[in-house]
């Protein structure tokens, strides 16, 4: 008897903003493959049988081939285990989980996929940027910044600069200077404001903010990494506002 496949999200970071049923499914499992970003304290709710296999990606390493991962998934369906997929973030946010999720049903293995809290919301929120602000944004895009060079199907940063209020680029630290470079010369003011937000969520989170025209600049000289996030645009003045109230907050307090 086939078992099932349960693709799930882990959210961003913090292991307290995965959902409940995310979380049933973690503790249900006979078979958890897990990626690079989930936070290693959810594993701790998987029963002790549970068999955990590492499938972490990293900018030029993958411990699994992707087409290994489907196979495991089949194949570990297939002998009556119940499987979760556990990504960081959203399954479906560049997470690859509708490849694994088609690999599964091509199977005929009974799936379902539980969204989690993408990085772009839950990292931005976490260091207290709003994606959208009335008056301030009301579009926002996210992009990978891992296909800056591709030819086939290249980043229309074209678009991006000329009609999207807030941009939010994944995997994009590397490729900054070229992002900031695209964006400017296609009619991007210099002084956009920008966010780098460094492991956004967890308790390694750092963020720094600049204008368009030096943030490559300054990310280097922060020595900035993956995993981190950009957001490029007016919502990050509204942090600022937020640290100043919190600020003068504290003050009063004292």
């Amino acid at each position: 008897m086939a078992g099932s496949v349960a693709i799930v999200g882990a959210g961003p970071g913090d292991p307290e903003l995965i959902t409940l049923k995310a979380l049933r499914r973690i503790e249900e499992a006979d078979v958890i493959l897990y990626d690079r970003l989930v936070n290693e304290q959810l594993l701790g709710y998987a029963k002790p049988a549970a068999r955990l296999i590492y499938c972490g990606k990293s900018p030029g390493h993958h411990s699994i081939p992707q087409e290994r991962t489907q196979q495991l998934l089949v194949q570990y369906a297939l002998e009556g285990h119940k499987v979760v997929r556990l990504k960081g973030g959203d399954p479906y946010v560049f997470g690859r989980g509708a490849e694994e999720a088609l690999a599964v049903a091509e199977a005929g293995i009974p799936y379902e996929v539980i969204p989690g809290i993408t990085s772009a919301v839950g990292a931005a929120a976490s260091v207290g940027i709003p994606l959208t602000h009335r008056g301030v944004a009301a579009s926002f895009a996210i992009v990978t910044g891992s296909r800056c060079h591709d030819h086939e199907q290249p980043v229309r940063w074209d678009q991006l600069a000329r009609n999207v209020d807030t941009i939010v680029v994944y995997m994009g630290v590397s490729q900054l200077g070229h992002i900031r470079e695209q964006l400017l010369l296609h009619g991007k003011d210099a002084k956009t404001p920008v966010a780098l937000v460094e492991n956004g969520t967890t308790s390694r989170e750092r963020t720094i903010t600049g204008t368009l025209d030096h943030i490559d600049k300054l990310a280097a000289a922060m020595k900035i990494t993956n995993p981190a996030l950009i957001i490029i645009g007016e919502v990050v003045k509204v942090r600022e506002r937020l640290l100043s109230l919190q600020h003068t907050l504290n003050a009063q307090i004292i």
